[in-house]
């Protein structure tokens, strides 16, 4: 348990070790100014008073129930963030642990600092509660750490720039500044001058001491390219070389200088698309598209809807002093809001109804007033090309349009609503539907074949986001001295080893590289790797071949395989050096064991007898 305590609290602040009723054996940590404040953090007492004494939502409980590891953000009635990761151990006990997220937002241009500025942060608005924000949570602690270039994806709205803050503040160049550019507010003839700089003489209208560009003044943090996709095509190129090289050579000097920084970028274009129009160049792209983190729609995020209208609720009752509540039922309609704006329209929609509500709970109606609802259609009407019973044609639209529904809101309740009819029997209609389906044509080989696919894609997953943040000249160096006592072997052992503690089920994280005569060598391993480094692996072809695969660029998973060590599932990626070359593949090991849990669970979850 020590070395397990010593491990988590290097990358977290706080924890909290309590038995399977939720009561405390042991709290630890940093933030004093949080947990050392209230007697409920104690030993003897209970995970349930912290949580009540210290946020404004209680999960504890919600959590025990699932038994499983949770990641999500909570708020702290001081206006404190917390990330949030609940750890299930042996003999039904739990590990609570706790990083505060200190929010950063440098205003340097009016020369404020002290009280004034601080007053000006507002509270970290960063809410996750859904699976697929919690996804872009886990890539976003895996990016936080190292320098690797990150490139943001998604709609209008949905917070781009609050998760490149988020990274800033996550991560270890939070004490550095973070320099937000909108690349698409900047006249053209201004983009190249404010991201470089210049010097005195440059153009005819520059400053006589000169200016330094946005690359020099976000040194030792984090630049944030916010539009990326709207930079000039002779601006790409000056960028691409910072990018490559991370020196920066100011307009109008032949002087080149060193920047430390990470770069963040992001956009709601395709440059793929853009790339093949010729408006976007194919090197910056690759170069910019190193972690693509791409940020899910506020329509595919249902589930976190009554949380960010709280959160807003809370933000903006306390800037206009005002009290309003929501109604349950107009929270409900704006679940069933199709938000085409996204995360920034529903705040702007919540601010509106706290300044304008005359009333001191907003329902239905004053909802109504403000949004243009129009409730979701199907994108088709349903052909029928041939006759058939009416009863039938019945039973075939509803069947649509109560998958649909289930689909978008994933609640009997939201789904229910917007069909307009009531819960009950939603329910009983939904649970014919599902028996229907689970009574369909195709076999259990069909059916273990569709799960075993949803949890490679995890695994695969895993791996990639793994590979990108190994630095590849580390990799190099180490292949050219294989002694096990370099700097480079030991950085890269620690980084695989923190990677395998905190995803918490991977058996080991190794890196292989490949002799010309197709030879597997193990390179370097999390520290509880069987394999010697320099050890020649020789497994079955079920692993060779995907491990073969990986050094051709493409990612994959084995399936179940046995070799002299036990019985495996292996996910592989390409680690990948600044020229596009293939240098080694890191491969994380599962446990038999563990894959057959998870398709157990999901089974469970998805109702599936296989």
């Amino acid at each position: 348990m020590d070395h397990f305590t010593s491990a988590l609290l290097s990358i977290y602040d706080q924890l909290i070790v309590t038995d399977k009723n939720g009561t405390i054996m042991k709290s630890t940590g940093t933030v004093n100014t949080l947990f050392h404040t209230i007697k409920s953090a104690n030993v003897g007492g209970s995970i349930k008073d912290v949580e009540q004494d210290l946020f404004s939502t209680s999960l504890a409980e919600e959590i025990m129930g699932k038994n499983e590891k949770r990641s999500f953000m909570q708020s702290s009635w001081q206006g404190h963030e917390l990330l949030m990761t609940a750890y299930p151990i042996e003999s039904g006990a739990w590990v609570w642990a706790y990083k505060e997220i200190k929010d950063s937002y440098p205003d340097t241009s009016r020369g404020q600092s002290g009280p004034l500025l601080e007053s000006k942060k507002p509270t970290f608005p960063f809410v996750i509660r859904s699976k697929p924000m919690l996804d872009v949570l886990h890539k976003m602690q895996m990016v936080c750490d190292v320098s690797a270039t990150v490139l943001l994806l998604g709609e209008s709205g949905v917070g781009k720039e609050i998760a490149a803050r988020a990274i800033h503040n996550m991560g270890n160049r939070s004490d550095g500044p973070f320099m937000p550019v909108n690349c698409g507010a900047i006249p053209e003839n201004l983009i190249e001058s404010e991201l470089f700089g210049y010097v005195e003489g440059a153009f005819t209208s520059a400053r006589k001491e000169g200016a330094k560009g946005k690359f020099t003044l976000a040194h030792k943090g984090i630049l944030f390219l916010d539009e990326v996709g709207e930079l000039p095509l002779n601006v790409q190129v000056k960028l691409l070389r910072v990018l490559q090289e991370r020196v920066v050579t100011p307009i109008g000097s032949t002087t080149s200088h060193p920047v430390d920084i990470q770069v963040i970028a992001a956009t709601n274009k395709s440059l793929e698309k853009m790339v093949k129009k010729g408006e976007f160049r194919e090197d910056l792209y690759y170069r910019l598209h190193v972690v693509p983190i791409h940020l899910p729609p506020l329509r595919n995020r249902v589930d976190e809807i009554p949380h960010l209208v709280q959160f807003f609720l809370q933000k903006y009752n306390t800037l206009y002093n005002r009290k309003v509540a929501f109604t349950p039922d107009a929270i409900d309609l704006l679940c069933i809001y199709q938000w085409p704006g996204n995360v920034r329209e529903l705040e702007n929609t919540v601010e509106r109804l706290v300044i304008t509500s005359g009333i001191p709970e907003v329902d239905v109606a004053l909802v109504k007033e403000v949004l243009p609802f129009k409730g979701p259609k199907p994108p088709s009407l349903p052909v029928i090309d041939f006759l058939m019973p009416l009863q039938e044609a019945v039973d075939l639209v509803e069947e649509q349009l109560i998958n649909m529904a289930m689909e978008q809101y994933k609640s009997l309740k939201l789904a229910a609503k917007v069909l307009e009819v009531s819960q009950p029997t939603m329910s009983r209609k939904y649970k014919k539907l599902r028996n229907k389906m689970e009574e369909a044509s195709f076999s259990p080989v069909d059916k273990r074949a569709i799960l075993e696919e949803q949890i490679n894609q995890r695994l695969r997953s895993i791996a990639v986001v793994t590979a990108a943040i190994i630095p590849a000249e580390e990799v190099i160096s180490l292949q050219k001295n294989m002694n096990r006592q370099t700097s480079y072997s030991q950085k890269l052992k620690q980084k695989l080893t923190m990677i395998q503690e905190k995803e918490g089920v991977i058996e080991w994280v190794f890196i292989f590289i490949m002799t010309e005569d197709g030879r597997l060598i193990h390179l370097v391993a999390d520290k509880g790797f069987v394999i010697e480094p320099g050890e020649e692996y020789m497994g079955p072809p079920e692993m060779v071949n995907v491990a073969y695969q990986a050094f051709n660029g493409k990612a994959g998973v084995t399936p179940i395989y046995e070799d002299r060590y036990g019985e495996w599932k292996t996910s592989f990626a390409p680690i990948i050096d600044d020229d596009g070359n293939i240098v080694a593949i890191v491969g994380c090991d599962y446990s038999k064991a563990y894959f057959n849990s998870e398709m157990q669970r999901l089974r469970k979850q998805l109702n599936i007898h296989v």
